[in-house]
């Protein structure tokens, strides 16, 4: 009886052992995965991502003070070799889009002045094996010296001071090829990736520019063509590191962009008296020579238009083609009446995709897309059972936030939000968890995600 009695408990508190050891080894299994997640989604972030996180105070400024001080150091150094830089590789640029108006225009002088400009972010993005690819994000409000001779056709010479610059922008290198001698790559490429803002001020030295009409705006279109055809992404510059040939690294054309204008419908009305007369600009750099215009289609707000064009592509990953549609209001300015834009890389080659556009007003504020719950009055435990869809352009780098708020009579509270990558459901696909909210005392939220994996059209 004592051998049997001895038998089933050993075998008991075998099985136990058993399953506990599983159940030990499935929890750590899943808690290495959940790591995994983790670390993956924060090996995929960028410096803007962080900031969404990560409040001022907690987001590690060392590397971008270290960086801003050294570059303190030598901009008296970039100043002199990139004034000359920028003379050389711009000043044909100018002269290529120089209004008609004008018979000459060159720079007369060009430093770029004593303030530096300040790093505000850093990010290393994934590429092709054999590079690295680096982001920069600047701000510059600098005092530079910068004059324009220019001569119009009666003859008349002025001199023309660029003052007031402000800028905001990222700027990409690329480090390519890898190599196995120091420094370890061949060249280094630069371009301007993002232009956030470019502001600037134009002044006759010495007199005022508006005293000849037209004069000012045709410059100032002139310097914006010339940055945008010179350095913006995806034109690159680059600078030989290592003796080679690297003529691979130029932009080249990679196709051709076959767009036919359809129709529109139900546009706005900008006309007291009649209807709207609408015509289109279409691009994919906006170039004055590579911007195409359609033909104008009077009093009517569902115009059809039935129209052909071409557009060079050089970079299909990141380059769109952009739509602004304005109101023909015939000797006086254009009235705009919307935009849309198409993600080339979302185009399937050699084959043809019919789409209708949503115009908005701005590309930008469209990007930040907002749904709000229905308000459940009176109660802690509020239970919404409300589904919403989201466009998302970036799983990688793209954040879901949820926020809760307390809505009275007088106004309403933040009571707490949760911030989430979207990793895990690109992973699973679909699944339901509860979340703890930040900056409450108390409260969790119960979501339930679905990841739809499909190429959209954006606005």
């Amino acid at each position: 009886m004592g051998f049997f009695m001895g038998f089933f408990l050993g075998a008991a508190l075998g099985v136990g052992l058993i399953v506990f050891f599983a159940r030990f080894q499935n929890n750590r299994s899943k808690a290495r995965i959940d790591l995994a997640k983790a670390i993956t989604s924060f090996a995929r972030m960028t410096v803007q991502d962080s900031r969404k996180l990560l409040p001022p105070e907690a987001y590690p400024s060392w590397v971008l003070n270290w960086l801003n001080q050294h570059f303190e150091k030598i901009w008296p150094y970039v100043d002199e070799a990139a004034s000359e830089l920028i003379r050389t590789s711009v000043e044909p640029v100018l002269e290529q889009y120089r209004p008609s108006i004008l018979a000459a225009l060159k720079f007369s002088k060009l430093t770029l002045g004593t303030v530096a400009p300040s790093f505000t972010g850093v990010s290393v993005l994934d590429g092709d094996h054999g590079e690295i690819i680096m982001e920069l994000e600047m701000q510059w409000d600098g005092n530079p010296n910068i004059v324009l001779d220019i001569k119009t056709l009666v003859g008349v010479g002025l001199p023309i001071q660029v003052k007031n610059i402000g800028f905001t922008g990222v700027f990409r290198l690329i480090f390519k090829p890898l190599v196995a001698e120091l420094p370890c790559f061949g060249a280094v490429c630069y371009s301007l990736r993002h232009k956030k803002n470019l502001d600037f001020t134009l002044k006759v030295v010495g007199g005022d520019i508006s005293a000849i009409p037209g004069v000012s705006d045709a410059i100032e279109g002139t310097i914006r063509d010339a940055i945008e055809d010179s350095i913006t992404w995806p034109v690159r510059k680059i600078v030989p590191i290592l003796p080679g040939d690297y003529s691979d690294l130029e932009l080249k054309p990679i196709g051709i962009l076959q767009v036919k204008l359809i129709e529109a419908k139900e546009l706005t009305n900008k006309d007291l008296i009649g209807k709207s007369d609408p015509f289109v600009e279409l691009f994919i750099r906006p170039l004055r020579d590579r911007t195409k215009t359609s033909k104008v289609i009077d009093n009517c707000l569902n115009p059809i238009w039935n129209e052909h064009f071409e557009f060079i592509v050089e970079d299909i990953s990141t380059q769109h083609l952009t739509i602004r549609v304005y109101d023909d209001e015939g000797i006086q300015a254009a009235e705009f009446i919307g935009c849309a834009r198409i993600d080339l890389k979302d185009l399937e080659p050699g084959k043809v995709k019919d789409v209708w556009l949503k115009l908005v007003k701005d590309l930008e504020i469209q990007r930040d897309t907002k749904n709000r719950g229905q308000v459940l009055n009176n109660t802690l435990n509020p239970v919404w059972n409300q589904t919403f869809d989201f466009v998302v352009e970036d799983g990688l780098h793209d954040l879901l936030i949820l926020e809760v708020w307390d809505h009275d009579t007088f106004g309403k509270d933040k009571i707490g939000r949760c911030i989430m990558t979207l990793t895990r459901v690109i992973l699973e696909e679909e699944f339901k968890d509860t979340f703890t909210l930040d900056g409450a005392k108390s409260g969790r939220l119960t979501i339930h995600l679905k990841w739809t994996p499909q190429p959209i059209i954006r606005d």
